[in-house]
């Protein structure tokens, strides 16, 4: 068995784990997610591979984080929401902590190579992944590769712009498709709601303190669960921009499959449904050529530490 140790830096938590060839994790630990970031950050990440190396015997670890690498996956170009990171070459400095070989990847694109290789698109070839989250991450696989394009930055799904003039973007852009179709979107797609008609989101509201500005993501899957028709409206839209982007990405890509994973998926079918049925309606050339399949992921939380303790190996 050929051990990997896969760290993937979260906003609250860095967790670790030593992952086997066959993508079980058997081993973990974690630290809190220093606010600092820099060198704090660097430290606490070798500090957790250092303790998983005290109980196997590891050659190569791979860190997983939001932001833009470099394609030659040593340097964090940009990290938008890690302080002093940016243009850090953390291969250098981790390799020196730590005493290994260490492979950097976008978070993102290590959780689409994790379900690539043992998760929702695994036998396939053509693989293109959504992290439907705050904002929409992604990653293609092309001809059982991981693309990562000219400067290490493509699969920046959620930045597509999808509305021209549209919602300004934290990425300084408008219109940009996280804006429309992540779980960001989903809040302001139920509240607007809401504000249209007050009537009859009182269910919806008494999942949480009674205001708008109260409302969570998980209070409007609850409710959708139960049948709530203000929170399945704000699935529906999310849903409806979600499959037309794809429809987009499809026929710039052609995947055979799209694995949708994020926190969004919770709501399973509820968002799945209408995603599909966006996708059918607004395909170019519809009914002339396959559909890829839209499924969700199975990996959840440890999607993006196996696919990046599997990458440390290639």
């Amino acid at each position: 068995m050929v051990y990997s140790i896969g760290i993937d830096v979260g906003g609250t938590k860095v967790l670790g784990g030593v992952v086997d060839d066959h993508g079980k994790v058997v081993a973990t630990a974690r630290k809190d997610t220093p606010r600092q970031g820099g060198n704090s950050l660097t430290i606490a990440i070798a500090d957790i591979a250092k303790e998983l190396l005290d109980q196997f015997s590891v050659e190569t670890v791979g860190v997983s984080a939001a932001g833009f690498v470099s394609s030659d996956r040593k340097t964090m170009l940009a990290t938008p929401n890690i302080a002093d990171w940016n243009g850090v070459n953390l291969d250098a400095e981790l390799s020196e902590l730590i005493g290994l070989r260490v492979v950097i990847e976008n978070d993102a694109n290590a959780a689409a190579w994790g379900e690539a290789k043992f998760g929702a698109g695994r036998n396939q070839d053509h693989m293109m992944m959504l992290t439907v989250g705050t904002g929409i991450g992604g990653g293609i696989v092309v001809n059982g590769s991981l693309y990562r394009g000219a400067f290490g930055i493509a699969a920046e799904f959620g930045h597509l712009r999808v509305v021209p003039e549209g919602h300004l973007c934290g990425c300084g852009a408008r219109g940009c498709f996280e804006q429309y179709a992540s779980g960001n979107a989903l809040l302001r797609h139920a509240r607007e709601a809401i504000n249209a008609s007050p009537e009859i989101a009182r269910n919806l509201l008494s999942r949480g303190d009674g205001t708008v500005a109260g409302l969570t993501g998980q209070a409007i899957t609850e409710a959708a669960r139960a049948g709530d028709p203000v929170a399945l409206a704000a699935f529906n839209t999310t849903g409806q921009w979600l499959g037309a982007g794809i429809a987009s990405l499809s026929v710039l890509l052609d995947p055979s499959c799209v694995v949708i994973g994020g926190g969004v998926i919770d709501a399973g079918d509820i968002l799945l449904a209408p995603t599909r049925e966006s996708l059918q309606r607004n395909m170019p050339f519809a009914g002339k050529h396959p559909y890829p399949q839209i499924i969700a992921a199975e990996l959840g939380n440890e999607a993006g530490l196996v696919g990046v303790a599997d990458l440390a190996r290639l």
